[in-house]
């Protein structure tokens, strides 16, 4: 313990790290004034004092600078002293030389350790030329990065590069070639390479459709023996006669290739026979194509081949066969791991992250899609052969949800039902129990069966226009499953027809929030802005829609009706010349762009779309009545007489279309024919004014006697008419006084009793005056003409302007779309 030191309280143990000897300071030498002195003066080119040398007789021996009395030196060992006089010359010091120092400086020589007073470095000696070797592995180079640059084209979709690319490694290799014979290496031509540029050269002209090309390339390769395990090219030239349909020829070289393939290559063999299984599918050969597929199945089965066994035997008709097809089909193992695998455990934390790493990589979103596949191909299967193996569809759809029950894929057998009802909806069969009793099944099943179950069961009572009860289904929807975007669309429609349009509008955009690239809600959505009003929003939605839906007539529609009320008449035009790319026959379409452009006062143009529309469909009145309007306008009263009397063939209870053919041979001088249509118009409607007219006119004209008898029957019809009028009148008047009075009687006081009787009465008289007598008709409306009791479908025709067709494609055109459209899930 005493060798032990206590630090005391008021010691530093730190003491002392921070401090230094100043003489080690080199930042403060240029202000150290000692140091300064030495450098510039002789003082400080003494060389440094040596120590005694030891075992010398001489005790402490004085050394001379190079400046002193050099004396010759030795050491004990008799060496010579560096820098002592020898016969009277200074030896030179060597031993610093490197560092640029020099016993034969001379005082005011410049310090040149680097030598670069000398001058510059000469120059670098000229390459020497390459030899025959570097050169031909230069070219090798060149033609190897060309045909990775081709594969690299052809990734990105360039293929006129990838060609091109391919076309200039086929030059360079050839050079390559000519100058290994030339070099007189011939015997070491690179065979990997050849074969390396001819492959990919081929390859891109197939690519580019340039079948002829390739079938020579490859043939190039195929008869070159030097080239190994060529012959399974052949299954190239085979994939290239089936695109050009020649299906002989391909099942030929198919055949030839797996003939040049071993067994111990199994997959490539499965692979070719597959193909050729396609091909005789394709020329109709269905029991060639049996015997392949049943082989591939026996072999080595997989999804995609059981499927085309199906589809073979359900062409030839074969019922048992397709069940045992069925049974195979479900049979098939993936070979992927279960669902579960990738659900975390909560008890071992690194394992939880490896699952979480893994649960989406490439290959788990591989097997989701392998599955996807197969229960695709399972799903079409059973719908396609349920109507064939069973005496009716329901059987046997029964029969493969049974099979499904029993396999691997029993979570099939839910969609499978709803499947099946909704194969009863897309015939059409909305009144089908048997779908809605399937469906309503699901009402118990688990989240996701009873949403889809409840959305499709929304959309059929939608479809019947039973709102109350799509109301409710879209309601259970919503609550089994708040994600599904169908049964979110399907309650905004619901909303949408009580004109609820806010409401309906958070629907659909709710729906757009859990599934963006539903088309449907956006859609609607856009409807809904357009019904309140909101034509900016409206536009943006249907904008969007636009980019989604490139070619969709009927959002490129209301994108021009959009424009059109926000009085963009030019713009609404382009979007309706858009519509007339996609569907060029629509009348509808053509009769609106005649309407815009007679409203911007293109009369040619306008006639131009509304023919087209007439030559379509030749039963529209609206553009019928143009038609004829713009031939009268335009002195054309001839060629107006056709429309007129087609108008008269559609709707021949209207006198109008019949008293403008008569006005037309009035009007081109033809009055003989002009008095024959309006005698005919007249015993028709006989008490039509407009026509009695005319025939006076007419018959006083051309001095005909039944013109006293014409203008008799005009003044008793005008007089009835005047006495119609009057009644109507005096009806009126009789109630608008009768309301009057009962106003005041009303705000009288008590005790009038007798007043208010008489008042009563009164008003009961006037009433009575009013009315007409049992024999005669009564009008409480405006005086119309007798004759007007058709009403046209498409509208009041009185109303309408003859210099235009006013009717417009409202948004019921497009019920279907506007509502509920495509709501049955996939």
């Amino acid at each position: 313990m005493e060798n032990v030191h206590l630090a005391l309280e008021e010691d530093d143990l730190y003491s002392g790290y921070n401090d230094y000897n100043p003489t080690f300071d080199s930042e403060e030498l240029e202000n150290d004034v000692g140091f300064q002195q030495a450098v510039r003066t002789n003082h400080g080119r003494r060389p440094p004092m040596t120590a005694k040398f030891p075992g010398t007789a001489m005790g402490a021996r004085p050394l001379a600078s190079s400046f002193g009395s050099r004396m010759p030196m030795s050491s004990s060992m008799g060496r010579p002293m560096t820098g002592a006089v020898q016969d009277g010359a200074a030896r030179p010091m060597t031993a610093v030389r490197a560092a640029g120092y020099t016993s034969s400086l001379t005082r005011g020589s410049t310090f040149d350790p680097l030598g670069q007073s000398r001058g510059p470095a000469p120059p670098l000696e000229a390459k020497s030329e390459e030899t025959a070797e570097e050169k031909i592995k230069i070219l090798e180079m060149k033609v190897n990065d060309l045909i990775e640059e081709s594969c690299m084209a052809h990734s990105i979709g360039a293929l006129q590069l990838a060609l091109e690319k391919a076309k200039e490694a086929g030059r360079k290799e050839r050079a390559l070639v000519r100058q290994r014979e030339q070099s007189g290496s011939g015997e070491h031509i690179n065979l990997d390479l050849t074969y390396s540029v001819l492959l990919n050269l081929a390859n891109q002209y197939a690519n580019n459709e340039m079948y002829p090309e390739a079938l020579n390339s490859y043939q190039v390769i195929v008869k070159n023996k030097m080239f190994s395990n060529a012959g399974r090219l052949k299954v190239n030239m085979a994939n290239i006669y089936f695109k050009q349909k020649n299906y002989p020829k391909a099942i030929k070289f198919y055949r030839m290739a797996l003939d040049q393939i071993s067994n111990t290559h199994k997959e490539l063999r499965i692979k070719i026979m597959q193909n050729i299984g396609v091909v005789f599918v394709r020329m109709g050969q269905y029991s060639d194509a049996i015997t392949s597929f049943e082989h591939i199945m026996s072999e080595s089965a997989n999804i995609k081949t059981g499927f085309n066994l199906i589809l073979c035997y359900y062409a030839i008709g074969d019922r048992e066969r397709m069940k045992k097809a069925f049974l195979k089909l479900i049979s098939v193992r993936l070979g992927i791991d279960d669902e579960d695998k990738y659900i975390p455990s909560n008890d071992d934390t690194s394992s939880d992250m490896v699952i979480e790493a893994i649960k989406n990589d490439k290959l788990h979103q591989m097997e989701r899609d392998l599955k996807a596949l197969a229960e695709k191909y399972i799903m079409t299967a059973a719908k396609l052969i349920a109507p064939a193996i069973e005496t009716s569809f329901a059987a046997g759809f029964d029969w493969c949800v049974d099979m499904v029950k029993s396999s691997q894929y029993v979570e099939l057998a839910n969609d499978l039902e709803i499947n099946k009802a909704i194969t009863y909806l897309r015939q059409k069969d909305f009144k089908q129990v048997e779908a809605v009793e399937t469906l309503k099944t699901f009402e118990k099943k688990d989240s996701r069966v009873k949403s889809a179950a409840a959305t499709n069961l929304s959309f059929l009572y939608f479809l019947e226009k039973d709102f109350d009860q799509a109301d409710r289904y879209a309601d259970l929807a919503m609550n089994a499953d708040r994600y599904n975007p169908a049964a979110l669309i399907n309650k905004g429609n619901t909303v949408f027809i009580k004109q609820d349009y806010e409401k309906a509008a958070e629907f659909y955009k709710e729906a757009l929030r859990n599934d963006s690239s539903c088309t449907e809600a956006l859609y609607n959505l856009g409807l809904t802005y357009k019904k309140l009003n909101r034509l900016e929003e409206a536009l943006d939605c249907f904008l969007k829609l636009h980019a989604i839906l490139r070619n969709c007539a009927q959002v490129m529609y209301q994108l021009a009706h959009l424009h059109e009320l926000l009085e963009d008449p030019q713009q609404a035009i382009e979007w309706l010349m858009q519509v007339i790319s996609v569907t060029p026959t629509d009348p509808q379409v053509l009769a609106k762009l005649g309407e815009l452009h007679d409203a911007e006062g293109d009369k040619s143009q306008a006639f131009q779309y509304y023919y087209e529309s007439f030559r379509y469909f030749p039963s529209n009145i609206d553009v019928i009545e143009w038609l004829g309007a713009y031939y009268i306008e335009t002195q054309f009263c001839e060629k107006a007489i056709q429309y007129f009397e087609r108008a008269t063939l559609i709707q021949p209870t209207q006198v109008k279309w019949q008293l403008m053919v008569a006005s037309c041979y009035r009007r081109s001088g033809n009055y003989q024919k002009a008095l024959e249509t309006y005698k005919d118009i007249h015993r028709k409607f006989p008490v039509n004014i407009e026509c009695l007219r005319f025939l006076v006119r007419l018959c006083t004209d051309m001095g005909l006697k039944e013109v006293q008898e014409y203008a008799t029957k005009l003044k008793k019809v005008e007089k009835m008419k005047e006495i119609r009028e009057q009644r109507v009148k005096s009806g009126r008047e009789g109630s608008a006084r009768g309301r009057k009075e009962g106003r005041e009687g009303s705000a009288g006081s008590a005790d009038s009793s007798h007043s208010g009787s008489s008042t009563k009465g009164e008003r009961l008289s006037a009433k009575m005056r009013s009315l007409p007598a049992s024999s005669e008709p009564y009008e409480a409306s405006s005086p119309k003409e007798l004759d007007a009791s058709y009403v046209d479908p498409l509208g009041p025709q009185t109303d309408r302007p003859k210099t235009g067709a006013k009717k417009r494609i409202e948004d019921d055109d497009f019920a279907d779309e506007e509502l509920g459209d495509d709501l049955l899930p996939e």
